[in-house]
């Protein structure tokens, strides 16, 4: 079993910037998949960026050049740096993990970007 904790939500304004953190309860980013998704309000829940077993990187269209997933190399965290935020990237923010055939969320952390 895997305990994913995210954190570094809050409320920014439009253009500002975020970094989110997922830390695991044991090593595991080094060589699974991984990705993060969102939920705004009242909408289904979207897949933002990725990162395959093999390290390749891949975003959402709407997120490519402001977001960047990204690990760290003793395999407990992963990470989602937030560029150039705008009001509609308002969301419950989740981090995910699949091993093997399980997989393991978050319980997710709010972002607001309002004015």
């Amino acid at each position: 079993q895997v305990q994913l904790v995210e954190s570094g939500g809050g409320l920014v304004q439009p253009g500002g910037s975020l970094r989110l953190s997922c830390a695991a309860s044991r090593s595991i980013f080094s060589d699974n998949y991984m990705a993060w998704y969102r939920q705004a309000s009242g909408k289904e829940r979207e897949w933002v960026a990725e990162i395959t077993n093999g390290g390749r990187t891949n975003y959402a269209s709407s997120m490519k050049g402001r977001f960047t997933i990204s690990r760290d190399n003793t395999g407990n965290m992963m990470y989602l740096q937030m560029n150039s935020l705008k009001p509609e990237d308002t969301a419950v923010y989740y981090c995910y993990a699949q091993i093997g055939l399980s997989t393991f969320w978050g319980q997710g952390t709010q972002v607001t970007v309002s004015s």
